[in-house]
């Protein structure tokens, strides 16, 4: 039992630990790891020891390369822990957390549509940028994935909203999309093998690369599209259609 009760005396949080490829600091973050803990970031200088150290520790670990004496390092690397924070289990979610996602998912998104609409022409279009989250349960992306339900709901309403403008409001949804937010999310081998587990997830058999979204929205943006409205489209290689 008190294994069991040491197991999660950690769950929930976050960890950095800065020279965590090596000694003292590798030794703790394998031990937060086990005992529970979201996620350990761990960094160092040297690339091959971060790397070794990431696939010695095994799971729940981001190691970002940097010198802490460098100010512009120890920017990227709080970076890579507050884009982390955007991932929480039910039970982790606090306020801060919350609102977070909704003010710049849906309080964002809203008043730069409202403001921008009296400069909008008749006959515009409008693409929100979604998610295969608002139809796809993914563990940990409970708040992530309402906001992106609710750019979804707003596509629909807008479109209701505009028809007198002639204003064509869509939704582009990305699905696993190659990007460099993913270097902020592993490493090394580590980043190879969750993109290899991504890719098996595809129904096409790899990940999207950017330009794909981007011929999405033209096509969306453009008179080709001029009779689509109010309509959701998943770039998605099929992950979130079957």
């Amino acid at each position: 039992m008190a294994d069991a009760v040491m197991s999660q005396q950690f769950a929930g949080k976050i960890g950095v630990i800065t020279g965590g490829s090596t000694g003292m600091g590798l030794a703790t973050a394998k031990r937060f790891v086990e005992e529970g803990m979201d996620h350990v970031f761990i960094t160092g200088r040297r690339r091959d020891s971060l790397e070794t150290a990431a696939n010695e520790i095994g799971k729940n670990v981001t190691a970002v390369q940097g010198d802490v004496a460098n100010l512009s390092d120890l920017d990227r690397l709080y970076e890579t822990v507050k884009k982390h924070r955007r991932l929480a289990s039910f039970s982790a979610v606090d306020e801060e957390f919350f609102d977070l996602h909704f003010d710049a998912n849906v309080k964002g998104l809203f008043f730069s549509v409202q403001k921008g609409l009296p400069m909008m022409k008749d006959g515009g279009t409008i693409i929100l940028n979604g998610s295969i989250a608002d139809i796809k349960g993914f563990p940990a992306m409970s708040v992530y994935s309402a906001t992106k339900a609710a750019v979804r709901s707003f596509a629909r309403t807008w479109t209701n909203d505009l028809r007198g403008r002639r204003i064509r409001v869509n939704v582009i949804s990305p699905g696993h999309i190659d990007t460099p937010i993913m270097e902020s999310l592993q490493q090394g081998e580590a980043l190879m093998r969750m993109k290899k587990e991504m890719e098996n997830n595809v129904p096409l058999g790899r990940l999207g690369d950017p330009d794909e979204i981007a011929k999405a929205v033209s096509f969306l943006a453009s008179d080709e599209a001029s009779y689509v409205s109010g309509a959701e489209l998943y770039v998605d290689g099929g992950v979130a259609q079957i």
